[in-house]
């Protein structure tokens, strides 16, 4: 079984290493799309737009593989949450995946853009049924799959430091769902917070976690 464990551990250290790498690339650009604005009611335009769209389509999937491994790293009596995370993880990442490939492509075309139900359909300002979905994809499933990834992660004084730090993102990207009752996106925005602000950063840990050595399982 060491070999098993050992092979799920590198590639879980590489796609966590990955989803940290390009999730700061993402807070970078979308920093500097900000920056580009003449106002602060405006979209971000491109290239800024095009680069945000390719690396959540690149960061969401390498999410999900890495809890694949996480999963393999669980001990037997809490795959039950390593596995629902794995499930929530996933759809989040076919949610957020196709919206974005959409968004990246039919919403760049001119044609569509003359849409009358344009804005409701593709807009990232709400309501959009784009928003929504993404809503439902970060604030709900991966707030979802990385509360439950949290308990596997107990076995150390750093994996209950990890599982802390996984709980307060998940918590802050559940807490971005009262901006859709209340109609309030800056309220939502607590959201972006937990999944882009600080899973990240968890993620990175993650990778160190799984790198370590680990008694085989029987």
């Amino acid at each position: 079984m060491t070999f098993y464990y050992s092979k799920y551990q590198k590639i879980g250290q590489f796609t966590c290493l990955a989803v940290f790498i390009l999730g700061m690339i993402y807070a970078a650009t979308t920093l500097l799309g900000f920056l580009s604005l003449k106002s602060p009611a405006e979209p971000i335009g491109n290239p800024y737009f095009t680069i945000m769209e390719v690396l959540t389509i690149l960061i969401a999937p390498l999410m999900a593989i890495s809890m694949v491994a996480v999963h393999a790293y669980a001990s037997p009596v809490d795959k039950i949450y390593s596995l629902a995370a794995l499930l929530f993880m996933c759809l989040m990442t076919g949610i957020t995946s196709s919206v974005h490939f959409i968004m990246l492509t039919g919403s760049q075309q001119a044609q569509v853009a003359q849409h009358a139900d344009f804005r409701f359909f593709f807009s990232f300002k709400w309501i959009s049924v784009a928003y929504a979905l993404d809503i439902l994809a970060w604030d709900w499933f991966f707030a979802l799959s990385f509360l439950l990834a949290s308990f596997v992660f107990k076995s150390s004084r750093e994996e209950k430091l990890l599982q802390k730090v996984m709980m307060i993102s998940s918590i802050l990207s559940l807490a971005g769902l009262m901006g859709v009752p209340l109609n309030n996106m800056q309220i939502r925005n607590i959201g972006i917070l937990g999944y882009a602000g600080i899973a990240p950063f968890a993620f990175l840990w993650i990778g160190k976690i799984l790198g370590q050595p680990k008694a085989p399982v029987s």
